[in-house]
């Protein structure tokens, strides 16, 4: 695995650990490819990430659940429903795009965003959870 990756997969597990309880993770990499898989709680919240790269792109998923409820969901995921969002239909030349966006409302909302980074989520869960 890179050690640009290396180290911002520590990066992240450390931050977790500051700001969540009962963080674990792990790391599964090829040379192709690496994921952190990392799950924590916050408060009554369980939070949920996934970081990947792979073919040079940086895919993500941050999560926050009270139970099986989906209080936030923000990633960079080809989802249509964000794909329709930005572009007002789906057409081939973007049916794979990767789209920064939250989901809200158990995913019955979605709204775009700005690419997130694992520090923008902190930020986020501590400024709009209350614990």
């Amino acid at each position: 695995m890179d050690t640009k990756i290396t180290d911002y997969f520590a990066d992240i597990v450390k931050i977790a650990q500051v700001n969540f309880q009962s963080v674990k993770h792990t790391i599964d990499s090829t040379p192709k490819r690496a994921i952190l898989r990392l799950e924590a709680q916050y408060g009554e919240y369980r939070v949920l990430i996934t970081e990947l790269f792979s073919d040079e792109l940086r895919k993500y998923r941050y999560y926050v659940l009270r139970g099986d409820w989906v209080e936030a969901g923000f990633d960079n995921s080809p989802d249509p429903r964000a794909i329709r969002l930005k572009y007002g239909r789906i057409g081939k030349e973007y049916a794979n795009e990767y789209i920064p966006h939250l989901h809200r409302d158990d995913k019955n909302l979605l709204f775009l965003t700005e690419e997130m980074t694992f520090t923008d989520f902190v930020d986020w869960v501590k400024t709009n959870l209350d614990i």
